[in-house]
């Protein structure tokens, strides 16, 4: 089973690139404990999707670190890389979203797959639930989504975006892009538009288990997607949404997989201190090794 990493976002509301942040107890990355809890529910090969400038970094710090019988391969993604015959014209300066991004690793990755933010805490429990999923799963038609509840998703310091879904019978049908959701006289809203939420909705965190068919899907999304001129300054194709035009033209259907799993990410700098607190917590309680990598060397 392989687990696919987004870690090329710019991190502009953190400061920083948040995901070579030191958080862990011995300076881990929050990428790590997501790897460490793959690795324990039988994942084997990692795939990282990272700026160019960071994969001898990031190739090198997770070689040194990841047990010998683990396959690891560091991307690289890229504006300029496009479907075959794809060029457009104008100036961009950052990549084409986390739908591109997962196409980046088109060449590295051949069977099912599992998909996180680098810069997310997932937990345990939804390891194994994913993987639980990959292995009974019998068909590559269907897709996954281990899904949260809104309410233990949000930020303590500013409005986060979230992927609100709605399902029928275990099937995903739709997932609603909420740009501004924050807690707000103790009411859940989204104040752009204006919608109050119960706090019980279940909400993508980008936690999909895919298959390479949206590869293909992928490529013939972007040639749609650029050969619309207002795009190419600043558009983007978001992974939800990729998987939501395969839904609705019946090339696949996905299974809600709800977890009661913690969640929490580092969005704004001072998610920081929770993050940190959150990681010496867990590593206290015999959550995880410290160093992290100190059993899995054994594996």
């Amino acid at each position: 089973m392989t687990l696919l990493l987004m870690a090329a976002g710019n991190g502009s509301r953190y400061g920083k690139l948040k995901q070579f942040d030191e958080l862990g107890p011995k300076g881990e990355f929050l990428m790590e404990f997501s790897i460490h809890d793959a690795l324990n529910n039988g994942f084997k090969h990692i795939v990282a999707v990272t700026k160019k400038e960071n994969v001898a970094f990031l190739q090198d710090y997770l070689s040194a670190r990841l047990p010998e019988n683990i396959k690891l391969d560091v991307v690289a993604q890229e504006v300029s890389d496009l479907p075959e015959g794809v060029t457009f014209s104008g100036e961009r300066a950052k990549p084409w979203g986390t739908a591109h991004a997962v196409w980046t690793a088109r060449n590295v990755i051949k069977g099912a797959f599992a998909i996180i933010n680098a810069d997310d805490y997932y937990g345990k429990e939804a390891f194994k639930s994913a993987a639980d999923f990959m292995k009974s799963n019998t068909t590559d038609k269907t897709f996954g989504l281990v899904a949260y509840t809104l309410k233990n998703t949000l930020s303590e310091h500013g409005s986060v975006s979230r992927g609100v879904c709605q399902a029928e019978n275990g099937k995903l049908t739709s997932i609603n892009e909420h740009t501004k959701i924050e807690i707000n006289d103790g009411k859940i809203i989204d104040t752009d538009a204006n919608v109050e939420f119960t706090g019980e909705e279940l909400v993508s965190m980008n936690f999909w288990v895919c298959h390479p068919s949206i590869f293909d899907f992928t490529t013939e999304y972007l040639k749609e997607f650029i050969a619309d001129e207002k795009n190419i300054a600043k558009g983007e194709i978001y992974l939800p949404f990729a998987i939501k035009e395969m839904i609705s033209r019946d090339m696949i259907d996905a299974d809600v997989i709800p977890s009661d799993s913690k969640w929490f990410g580092v969005t704004y700098a001072n998610d920081k201190d929770i993050a940190v607190s959150e990681l010496q917590k867990m590593t206290d309680t015999n959550g995880y090794p410290s160093p992290i990598w100190e059993a899995a060397q054994k594996v």
